[in-house]
């Protein structure tokens, strides 16, 4: 094992700096992971740490730069929806992955009544994270307001309205639901239905939006009897089943905007004594595994869910790192993930 050159005790960052031949505020910006350095300088500043051993005091370079490596993941939904829903273990699993090569701490949160939110709000204006991961945030939750007003650096997963001005992720809903019905329509369906999810989440809005603009592509105008709204969970899937039926028996196809909803209309169809697909075909939303381990299993609109997560966590962190700008300027990152359908047996 090398020497320390007369150290006693741990390196510093100084002595890091004087066997690389290169400034203190050098070492800094290279082990922060900054672009704004030459590769010989990296290379100079690497032998050296490698050399000393040289281990960065975490805990003190946050203190200094007012930060706690530390990421909320905020769930404003009720925890048996976390844990029936697919969508939500894939974020996770997404935003883990983004997270893995760093040191930076994910603090999940779930924030599904006024209790849960109040509690929320009191942790985050103590300013114990660095920043926010926001998802399956409804029209008019307040959380998204108070993030701003803290200056909180936010992400959101699946924009509240066309003109959301926080950083967002989202996938494709529009098309993608259109390409389903399109599906639906190229196999000879004739009396489609949709069940759609809650229509204070924008995603869901676009998901109609997309089934009424593949109708009338193909010359139809879009029944009202042949949309029920659901919530995303399997019962609401099974309710609104039961209502269309109700409504129009001789349906023959069913585009559910999610996979869980698309579980409980099969066992609405089933119980009325409908075989899938020959008397009706079933196309749901997501892709999940809900869809590959149903019977028949499930055609659905692939949304490329982990992706999302990891890049919502990387938008994230550029901002906390300083590379996007201050939270709360409008609309300056949107990215928007390309969906794609999944044909299995159900359709």
């Amino acid at each position: 094992m090398k020497g320390h050159g007369g150290t006693r005790g741990r390196p510093t960052l100084e002595e890091v700096a004087a066997r690389a031949g290169v400034g203190r505020g050098t070492v800094s910006r290279v082990i922060n992971g900054s672009s704004k350095v030459s590769e010989h300088a990296k290379a100079a500043v690497a032998a050296a740490v490698a050399e000393l051993g040289y281990v960065p005091n975490r805990a003190a370079r946050a203190l200094a730069a007012n930060r706690t490596d530390a990421i909320a993941l905020v769930i404003p939904e009720p925890e048996a929806r976390f844990f029936a829903e697919p969508y939500f273990s894939e974020v996770v699993r997404g935003v883990g992955a983004a997270l893995a090569e760093t040191d930076v701490q994910l603090v999940l949160t779930l924030a599904g009544g006024d209790r849960e939110r109040r509690r929320l709000s009191q942790y985050l204006s103590g300013h114990r994270v660095d920043g926010v991961l926001l998802v399956s945030v409804h029209a008019g939750d307040p959380l998204p307001e108070l993030l701003a007003e803290l200056g909180i650096p936010t992400v959101i997963s699946g924009r509240r309205s066309a003109a959301e001005t926080l950083p967002c992720v989202d996938s494709d809903n529009l098309a993608g639901a259109a390409e389903a019905v399109r599906h639906l329509l190229e196999r000879g369906r004739r009396t489609i239905a949709t069940i759609t999810g809650p229509l204070d989440v924008y995603g869901a809005q676009c998901r109609l939006d997309g089934y009424r603009q593949a109708l009338a592509a193909a010359g139809r105008l879009a029944d009202e009897q042949l949309i029920a709204v659901g919530d995303f969970t399997e019962d609401g899937g099974r309710r609104a089943m039961r209502e269309l039926l109700e409504r129009r028996p001789a349906l023959d196809a069913v585009f559910a905007a999610s996979d869980v909803m698309a579980a409980g209309a099969v066992r609405e169809l089933r119980a009325a004594g409908r075989r899938i697909p020959q008397d009706v075909a079933l196309v749901g939303f997501d892709d999940s595994v809900v869809a590959r381990h149903m019977d028949p299993p499930l055609t659905s609109v692939r949304q490329p869910i982990e992706e999302m997560g990891r890049t919502m966590a990387q938008v994230l962190l550029d901002r906390i790192s300083g590379h996007q700008g201050s939270a709360g300027e409008p609309g300056e990152v949107s990215v928007v993930l390309p969906n794609r359908l999944v044909v299995r047996e159900s359709s």
